[in-house]
């Protein structure tokens, strides 16, 4: 036995080492294709660090349809994972672990999507597979490395030479006719984090019916270890850049309703990319159009450290300070920001008084739903006859009012499960539904042509989106678009201008008209291994132990989407997922779910008011009742913890 199997023997019988974690580092050790692997892990045994060994080992980072998300640098960094350095004091190497994001589950998560695209293409043609990735650590390596195994495993490659959004990856699929593509990236989450996401032939996040066998082909590989195949039967990489930009840019322009109104706007706008890839696109863009657009040099450089900011995440004040500082000193209207990998908008706005106002993914949301319907009745869109095949299609955690703004002009709205992937699903059984013989190649139809298709044979969807700030007003892209989002904002904004108002005072307007909807999002964050069983058992207890009663009020109604049989709006049935939604009897309602990419438990706190001309007594009223629901939740999450 050697020194190191028998240091960790003595830490699994102490109890210090999971057995889990035994297991699974035997796993790395014969399936790593690394020298450094055994040195890294014998110098945390070495020094008792067991927690971080645990961290790093306790699961096997399995493949599900979002992919694969987890820590690419450790809380400890070995001597080994450090090597000479790399660039942005990164680390030379990422760390390992079969619980992290590395050269290892890279392999493996690639090469399983590799295997099912070659199985669904069959053997008349190569497949052909997108990459993208966004400027966190190790996001290009990875890349490149994705790159590389496609080829020896006999793939056609296309590869972005430099960082790009991830929604200009679902556009890419689409362009191309891809079968499959990943882009390599964590979104908003930490520094210390990246991830492998997986897309296939739609331009959308995997769903069933290829979900499943994608997820079985990643998880029974056990090594990152291959065979490339005889040079022969390679295949061949190909580089994108700004020719691809330009295409998508071009189509990015249709989603304009009124482009006569950006004439002349001259808004002064205020954006930041927060270090990552979003001013690729999204400063020409804005500039094309007609905006005055300043960008935040500190945030233009684009390094996976996040320097500026403790959260890249533009939902949080901090995050856009930088921005806000910026606009008060340029006397800018509006302040811009996406995450990392450009597919969540956050936006701050100057108020009728002139103070920066921070609005929330639901009333960016809605400010842009609510454009959407209005206008899209206003140039003959929509007429009384095709309204009802129009649609919203938004998440159950999405704010209400979105869904009275819908059925006030007849629009359908539709509530998906959380995850971009499920709105995405929706637009493909839309495009399936219009017949074969009408629609041709239908990626190769202009927005005109595709919209008059679905408003006869299917569903026209209007608008989409998750309170999390992401938002899709179109169907060339099957995710959500920081890109796409700024246009669509930057188009009411043109619009305020034009009738004489702030966008706070039209966000107000639509509160007074339709009622006043708040919403509150609130985690509890517990990392490592004891964090992930902890997360488990408090979210298992909701449904074993529902409450009856919440701050006063007693539970009208209870959803239970892990142990329900639940169906939307259009009759489908929705996949199981561990979410719990309460409805209390005094109007207020939450919701509670594990993150699927993040080591916390979301709530989801909604709170409104009917129409009323005393606004600011409507918010004082909701406000108050958010802040004691979230006390009564607070409370009870911690004694079911207990």
């Amino acid at each position: 036995m050697s020194v190191l199997a028998s240091l960790l023997d003595q830490a699994l019988a102490s109890g210090q080492l999971l057995e889990s974690s035994r297991k699974n580092i035997d796993l790395l050790l014969r399936g790593s294709a690394s020298p450094l692997a055994e040195a890294a892990i014998t110098e945390l045994a070495n020094a008792g660090q067991w927690e971080e060994l645990n961290d790093r080992f306790f699961k096997t980072l399995a493949f599900g349809t979002g992919g694969l998300r987890g820590r690419t640098i450790g809380k400890v960094v070995t001597t080994a994972e450090q090597g000479k350095g790399g660039p942005n004091d990164r680390p030379e190497h990422p760390c390992f672990g079969t619980a992290t994001m590395n050269f290892f589950n890279v392999s493996r998560a690639v090469r399983g999507l590799i295997a099912y695209a070659k199985r669904h293409v069959g053997p008349s043609r190569k497949p052909k597979l997108v990459f993208a990735h966004d400027t966190r650590h190790f996001s290009r390596d990875f890349a490149e490395f994705c790159a590389k195994v496609s080829t020896e495993l006999g793939c056609d490659a296309f590869l972005y030479e430099s960082g790009r959004a991830t929604p200009q990856l679902s556009f890419t699929i689409r362009e191309l006719r891809a079968d499959a593509g990943v882009v390599l990236t964590a979104s908003h989450n930490p520094s210390h984090d990246n991830g492998f996401k997986a897309y296939f032939n739609d331009g959308a996040q995997i769903v069933e019916p290829h979900a499943s066998a994608i997820i079985a082909e990643v998880n029974a590989l056990e090594s990152e270890i291959y065979e490339p195949l005889p040079a022969a039967e390679h295949g061949t990489v190909t580089t994108l850049g700004a020719e691809m930009d330009r295409r998508y840019m071009d189509r990015l322009k249709s989603l304009l309703m009124q482009p006569k109104l950006l004439e002349g706007a001259k808004t002064r706008v205020v954006y930041t990319n927060l270090h990552g890839v979003g001013g690729v696109i999204i400063v020409p863009m804005l500039r094309e159009l007609g905006f005055e657009v300043i960008t935040v040099p500190e945030q233009d450089v684009q390094d996976g450290r996040f320097p500026t900011v403790e959260s890249p995440n533009p939902e949080n004040a901090p995050a856009l300070k930088m921005g806000v500082d910026l606009a008060e000193k340029e006397g800018a209207e509006i302040v811009i920001g996406t995450d990392p990998d450009n597919d969540r908008m956050g936006v701050v706005v100057r108020d009728s008084a002139g103070k920066m106002r921070l609005l929330t993914g639901n009333q960016i949301g809605s400010l842009m739903a609510w454009y959407r319907a209005k206008t899209a009745f206003e140039i003959g869109w929509l007429n009384d006859t095709t309204r009802a095949r129009a649609i919203f299609v938004k998440t159950f955690v999405t704010t209400e009012l979105q869904s009275e703004i819908a059925h006030h002009y007849g629009i359908g709205v539709v509530d998906t499960l959380t995850g971009f992937k499920y709105i995405a699903e929706k637009l493909r059984k839309y495009e399936d539904a219009i017949p074969v013989d009408k629609k041709g190649d239908y990626r190769s139809l202009d927005e005109t042509t595709t919209r008059n298709l679905r408003l006869e044979y299917s569903r026209f969807f209007l608008f989409g989106g998750e309170e999390s700030y992401g938002y899709l007003g179109c169907d060339f892209v099957r995710d959500k678009d920081g890109n796409g989002a700024a246009v669509m904002f930057a188009e009411v904004a043109a619009y305020a201008k034009s009738v004489g108002k702030t966008l706070a005072d039209v966000l107000d307007d639509i509160f007074r008209e339709f009622g006043y909807h708040e919403e509150r999002g609130k985690s509890l964050v517990m990392e490592g291994a004891d964090g992930a069983a902890k997360i488990a058992a408090l979210a298992t207890s909701y449904s074993k132990n529902p409450p009856t009663e919440v701050d006063g009020s007693a539970v009208a109604k209870i959803r239970d989407f892990a142990m329900q049989d639940l169906f939307d709006a259009e009759g489908d049935a929705l996949p199981k997922e561990k979410m719990l939604f309460v409805d209390l009897a005094d109007g207020r309602s939450f919701a509670v779910r594990p993150s699927g990419t993040e080591p916390k438990i979301k709530f989801y706190l909604f709170g409104k008011a009917g129409p009323s001309d005393d606004l600011a007594a409507s918010k004082a009223k909701v406000g108050a009742s958010l802040d004691t629901l979230w006390s009564a939740i607070e409370a009870d999450a911690k004694s079911r913890m207990a």
